[in-house]
């Protein structure tokens, strides 16, 4: 129970954050736009504290790694760690932010169309922060601006970008594959390395993980690739790393190309 709460609990009060705001919402008490950055930099906040107290690394650590990959490998410690980890980081981002970049919008209008409507929730439907007669411009209403620095301020977007480059990114990956991979294969799953692949359990992780991004095909993507780094390397290092860098490049492009759809 400790193991799991470890690895689990970071996310799952992240994910708790955000229901309730979304219960508020169905109740008729929505949350106003002006509240979106300081709840952000709450949340990110209490799952950063939940990371520092429970320590999930010394549980992934512990059960999590296997004794015979740590010689060179992908999960040795040291540089090739990082080396796999930001290339991978870096390949997922520039895939996560192709089919919306205004370059294929202009050569490849039709693609980018597709991408939008299906590709994205909810399906067959322009996503709320797309309208092809203004893009690259954003809609007034779309969410995403209210982590602008013109609207929340510098240190609520610089807020936004540390939550999630740094905290949530590093909490997924304990829950999803540090958790959740080997948890759905019984209940000695603490004994169970990152590195014993099991089909099943990796692409029900992947269509999990994809179904809580809103670009469900990129986070299927991702979550194949941070999948099988962590499984190469029989240790979450890696992943993490991809992870955090995916998500910084991505904060990085948002602040300086004001793409904020991506927020």
């Amino acid at each position: 129970m400790k193991a799991a709460a470890a690895l689990a609990a970071p996310y799952l009060a992240w994910v708790a954050f955000i229901l309730a705001f979304e219960v508020a919402g169905a109740l008729g008490v929505p949350v106003p736009r002006g509240w979106a950055a300081p709840a952000y930099a709450l949340k990110s906040a209490l799952c950063l504290a939940l990371l520092v107290a429970l320590k999930p690394w010394r549980e992934e650590g512990a059960r999590g790694t296997e004794p015979a990959r740590q010689g060179g490998g992908i999960g040795a410690p040291g540089g090739r760690t990082l080396l796999w980890g930001i290339s991978v980081g870096v390949a997922v981002f520039l895939l996560w932010v192709a089919p919306e970049s205004p370059w294929l919008f202009g050569h490849c209008r039709a693609l980018s169309l597709l991408y939008h409507r299906w590709f994205v929730t909810p399906l067959g439907a322009w996503p709320e922060y797309f309208d092809p007669e203004i893009f690259p411009a954003l809609p007034a209403a779309a969410s995403g601006l209210a982590f602008s620095p013109e609207e929340a301020g510098w240190p609520l977007a610089i807020a936004r970008l540390f939550g999630s480059a740094f905290v949530i990114a590093a909490a997924e990956e304990y829950f999803f594959r540090g958790f959740l991979y080997r948890w759905i294969r019984g209940r000695n799953w603490r004994t169970t390395p990152l590195s014993d692949f099991d089909a099943q359990s990796f692409w029900i992780v992947v269509a999990v993980f994809a179904c809580e991004h809103d670009r469900w095909f990129m986070g299927a993507v991702a979550g194949i690739a941070y999948g099988l780094l962590a499984v190469k390397a029989g240790t979450l290092r890696p992943a993490i790393v991809a992870h955090v860098t995916t998500n910084l490049l991505l904060g990085l492009y948002v602040l300086c190309q004001g793409r904020f759809g991506f927020w």
